[in-house]
């Protein structure tokens, strides 16, 4: 699925994105400033989370109390050894069946499960950006 949007209209495109995702594990690629962590924020409003959401890059992973179940945002940008997620019980956080929201997910390549889903963010302009999502 392809999606070009503005950002004035993130909150349907994160409905979409819940909607159509058969794994929780969702896995965000794109260049700083992409706008990732826009989207991931949008994500966990939609999924019922009141709590303020902000990128988790010193702390490896931020927890938000989701409706029913906790919701976990990590963040592998810094990440030079995928020792350190595994220290933090990355594969335990996977295998919880609640929604892990990764960004840069290529620094932990070999600790992810099979099921999942890729985001391709890239921008297109100042308010616009570009998604692919693949199942």
């Amino acid at each position: 699925m392809q999606i070009e949007y503005n950002l004035s209209e993130i909150s349907d495109v994160a409905k979409k994105i819940i909607k159509v995702s058969s794994s929780k594990t969702l896995l965000f690629y794109g260049k700083m400033g992409a706008g990732k962590t826009t989207l991931i924020k949008e994500i966990v409003k939609q999924l019922g989370s009141l709590d303020k959401v902000s990128s988790p890059t010193f702390s490896l992973v931020n927890e938000y109390k989701g409706i029913n179940n906790p919701i976990f945002h990590f963040d592998f940008h810094r990440i030079e050894d995928e020792d350190e997620a595994y220290d933090i019980g990355f594969e335990e956080y996977l295998e919880s069946h609640n929604w892990c929201l990764i960004e840069w997910p290529q620094n932990v390549e070999n600790l992810l499960l099979l099921d999942k889903h890729e985001i391709h963010i890239s921008k297109v302009g100042e308010l616009k950006r570009n998604l692919n999502f693949k199942k």
